[in-house]
Parts: structure tokens; sequence; C-alpha cells
């Protein structure tokens, strides 16, 4: 392991951004390194939007447990990241949500599903059954994808970097 780590602190030294400049700094280094900052605090972004999914999610369910309802619930019109649902609580109010319903996948229209809601918000519904755990491996995808494409902008910039520096000694 101490090797490997070894190999892979001359590309980690090239590729990490830093933070401040050096002495001698060109203005083409100054904005490549504000560049690669850039990229890293977008890559951040990404990351902590894939926690905040999966934080909100795991939110959305506790509340839902908190004071939940059980109801037979119709598809109106089923997709992959929105489902439309109708449901009747036991006081006979019918509910469409405005949001649709948490987890829709693997749903078509004109299925009767049950579903678990809020008493106090029935806009908050979930397919039963299903809870935040079905967000984690998406937003884990998200954070993962987005770190990828940081480390190939990365790259880019270091390649145009040495191209640069090799520009520059040669006149």
């Amino acid at each position: 392991m101490k090797k490997l780590l070894e190999r892979l602190r001359p590309v980690w030294d090239v590729v990490r951004p830093h933070l401040h400049g050096e002495p001698g700094e060109t203005r083409a280094g100054r904005m490549l390194r504000r560049i690669r900052i850039g990229i890293v605090v977008v890559a951040c972004l990404v990351t902590l939007q894939s926690v905040l999914l999966v934080l909100g999610a795991w939110r959305n369910d506790r509340q839902i447990e908190r004071n939940m309802g059980v109801a037979e619930a119709t598809v109106l019109d089923a997709g992959d990241r929105r489902s439309t649902i109708e449901f009747v609580t036991p006081d006979r109010i019918t509910y469409r949500p405005e949001l649709g319903v948490l987890y829709p996948s693997k749903l078509d229209d004109g299925m009767r599903i049950y579903v678990e809601y809020d008493v106090n918000d029935p806009d908050l519904v979930r397919v039963r059954d299903r809870n935040a755990a079905l967000a984690i491996i998406p937003a884990g995808s998200i954070a993962v994808v987005g770190w990828l494409v940081a480390g190939a902008a990365l790259g880019v910039t270091t390649l145009v970097e040495r191209r640069i520096d090799r520009r520059a000694s040669t006149v």
C-alpha cells in the first residue's frame, strides 16, 4: 500500500490545485490554477448535492413515519422520475399530491398501489415499502460521475499547462 501511495504522489501533486500562486507564476499559470480550483469546487458542490439528496429523502421518510397514514392509490401518470397519483384518505378526502409520489420507479398508468403519507401533510407521500435507501445509488452515481469528469478536466488542464510551459521554455 505504501508503494502505491508513493507512485501516486507525483500524479496527485500535478493534478491537485494549488490555492496560492508560486513565485514567478505566469498569467496563464494563474488562470489554469484558478480553473483547477473551480473544477474542484464544482465537483465538491455536485457531491454535496448528492449527499443532500439522500438526506432530504431520509428526512421525508422520517416525516411520513412520524404521522403515517396508508391508503390505496391510483397511478394517473407514470414516469421515471415523477408519477402523479390520486388517493382517498379515511376521512374521504381525495388528494393528488402536487409533486407526485416519492420513489416512483416501476409504476404504470392505471396501477393500483398502496401509499404511505404524512397525515399532517398529505402531499408528502411515498410508495409503500420504499424508502430513502433507493436514493443512495443514483445519488452516489452522480457524485462518482462528477468526480470522474472533474478528474478528466484536471488532467486536461495539466496537459495544457505542460504545453504552455514547453512553449515558454523554447522561446
